[in-house]
């Protein structure tokens, strides 16, 4: 008799914990509060150095890259 009782016991806090899981709400933000809040950004030829001119920039990045490419620095 006691084991049954310890059974149903054990059963009884198991369903308790599962039924209680359920309840968790969901944590997440609502739609107008999703927006990104930090500054804004500017786009990267925009530095002092480049001074607005993007294709410098471009170029730059270019010769940067291929600076950076193993197979034309071995040759």
């Amino acid at each position: 008799m006691r084991t049954r009782t310890l059974v149903f016991a054990g059963l009884a806090s198991i369903a308790v914990l599962g039924i209680a899981g359920c309840g968790d709400a969901p944590q997440e933000l609502a739609q107008k509060e999703r927006r990104y809040q930090g500054k804004p950004d500017t786009n990267p030829w925009d530095s002092p150095q480049f001074g607005g001119k993007q294709a410098e920039w471009e170029r730059a990045i270019q010769a940067r890259t291929q600076n950076q490419n193993e197979y034309t620095r071995v040759e």
